[in-house]
């Protein structure tokens, strides 16, 4: 399905990080696929390896991990948001996290492995490829740190303070504890004590 409209939007948000030229730009183009999902279809699957990338361009997502059978919820992807389980593409191991769309969601996507021939082809790939992995260790490193070094309640008032405050109108609670590391319960006591601030 051609989708000029979405091809346009992901090369916007490719562009964020590299200029690409037409010519390279072009490399890419018959390898992109609109991606419907319903919700609680999976974009990742933990244990099967992953091969796609994608920019959300409606709906949303959460990734987690499973330990014991209990889900750990550590990122949520909006509109705008690449979405990939990435180590897993660059490693073609299986995928240590699932991601989940949590509505109706639709993706432009493309394999990670024509990337991969994109950076030997081009160096406007090549740089776009190193940029979107610094973001991605940046992401990481800031995620890891918030749960070392944070409590929970001070994990809570940066979503509402940061760039995070759409997790807290559109995510279900239950999922905003797990990506937190509370309870339900330990949620609601958290946002009182914070109201009442």
């Amino acid at each position: 399905m051609n989708n000029p409209e979405a091809y346009a939007l992901l090369r916007k948000h490719v562009e964020n990080f590299a200029g690409i030229p037409d010519r390279d730009w072009a490399l890419l183009l018959p390898h992109l696929q609109i991606k419907k999902l319903r919700k609680h279809q999976f974009f990742a699957q933990e244990g099967k390896k992953a091969a796609e990338v994608g920019l959300v361009l409606e709906g949303m997502f959460r990734q987690y991990y499973t330990k014991d059978s209990e889900e750990k919820t550590t990122y949520f992807f909006f509109e705008n948001h690449f979405l990939s389980a990435y180590i897993s593409c660059i490693t073609d191991k299986p995928s240590l996290i699932t991601i989940e769309a949590l509505s109706d969601s639709v993706c432009v996507t493309f394999p990670y492995r024509i990337l991969r021939q994109l950076f030997d082809k081009s160096l406007a790939w090549q740089k776009f490829g190193r940029l979107m992995a610094e973001y991605l260790t940046i992401g990481l490193e800031e995620r890891m740190a918030s749960l070392l070094l944070k409590s929970p309640e001070e994990r809570y008032v940066d979503l509402l303070v940061g760039n995070k405050k759409k997790i807290l109108e559109r995510v279900p609670q239950h999922y905003i504890a797990s990506y937190l590391g509370v309870t339900p319960v330990s949620l609601s006591r958290i946002r009182n004590r914070v109201l009442k601030k």
